[in-house]
């Protein structure tokens, strides 16, 4: 986790160590990735990368979990989904889903990044940084949960935990394939109606 001291460095600095760690990511993936060349890069002591980060894995998350709200930042918060029937509310989900897909992919190096993720999550020591990303989705999961129930989209003769834990599942494993297979532009808005139609015919009444 990153320790609360790295919100007192000058924006510079952050944004100095950030850079050289999502180069270094980028480049090398998790297991090749060297705190030294992130430490030369970025122009400090290997005292002080410690003295933020707690270790790689740390670093590592911290670097996929602002750029993802950098992403997102980009590309605006979900529109409501409760303005329509259960077609408007996935076909808004599809658009935002585009949207979010056609930022990563001009986005390479957290693309590149966010490859990395899969094996990294692997790591034991990583497996709270990965239960953190997951939880600071669930609100607005559940949220859409809700609003789906409302207006029929989605099925309510299970538990929404088994919802949410299917959709998660789903979810990660599309935007892996996705960074894997980098569609291009002209194709991804037939991939991404096909991935939420899968995710719809799992979840809909």
């Amino acid at each position: 986790m990153v320790r609360p001291r790295f919100a007192k460095l000058p924006a510079r600095q952050q944004q100095a160590l950030v850079q050289a760690a999502l180069d270094e990511f980028s480049t090398h993936g998790f297991h090749d990735a060297s705190l030294n060349r992130v430490i030369e890069a970025a122009g400090i002591s290997k005292g002080s990368l410690y003295y933020y980060f707690d270790g790689k894995e740390d670093l590592f998350a911290y670097v996929a979990q602002t750029g993802l709200g950098e992403l997102i930042g980009q590309v605006g918060p979900l529109p409501d989904l409760g303005t329509g029937d259960a077609d408007a509310f996935w076909s808004v989900l599809e658009d935002y889903y585009l949207r979010l897909s056609r930022a990563l992919l001009a986005y390479p190096q957290l693309a590149a990044l966010l490859r990395g993720w899969s094996a990294a999550s692997k790591n034991p020591e990583f497996q709270q940084a990965t239960g953190d990303m997951e939880q600071a989705s669930l609100p607005w999961i559940s949220q859409a949960l809700e609003v789906g129930h409302r207006v029929g989209a989605i099925r309510d003769d299970v538990p929404d935990s088994l919802l949410i834990a299917a959709v998660l599942g789903m979810g990660e494993a599309m935007d892996f394939w996705l960074m894997a297979q980098q569609p291009d532009d002209d194709a991804l808005p037939g991939v991404i109606a096909t991935l939420i139609g899968m995710i719809r015919r799992a979840v809909a009444p």
